[in-house]
């Protein structure tokens, strides 16, 4: 017996690289550039960069947490829209202790932020509530 697989709609899939620089916010400078190219359904392909301040909110905590000093990031991933993103960050000290969490504004980028994003125009990405959970989460739309 066959499994039948669910028909995806036709679509172009886009790739954007971008720098940010020295002193640059990367959780705003993320967000103004989806908002820049009208992303509604986008995701990190890859970033690679270090900070010199972190603000992160940590797994199942309310408050942010915050730091100086240098860091190189390790990983950034998440889903990107002009209709709310959700980013999560990973970045080690120089004792190599990594810490993460998501990514919040007042990440200051210390030499670069290297970033590429990848986008579909055959969905649209928004953030709701859908009572699985009390937070606006990922809801999935096709693009018709």
């Amino acid at each position: 017996m066959a499994c039948k697989q669910p028909t995806m709609p036709a679509s172009s899939t886009h790739s954007y690289a971008f720098r940010l620089k020295p002193g640059e916010d990367l959780r705003n400078g993320i967000d103004s550039f989806v908002r820049s190219k009208h992303i509604t359904a986008g995701w990190v392909a890859t970033c690679v960069g270090s900070l010199t301040d972190y603000s992160i909110r940590p797994a199942n905590q309310e408050g942010a947490m915050s730091g100086q000093g240098h860091f190189e990031i390790v990983s950034l991933v998440g889903t990107l829209s002009t209709n709310g993103s959700h980013l999560h960050i990973s970045f080690s000290d120089s004792t190599g202790k990594t810490t993460g969490g998501h990514l919040l504004p007042g990440c200051k980028v210390y030499t670069t932020a290297e970033i590429v994003i990848q986008s579909s125009d055959g969905f649209i990405f928004t953030r709701e509530k859908d009572g699985s959970t009390p937070w606006e989460e990922l809801q999935v739309k096709e693009k018709h």
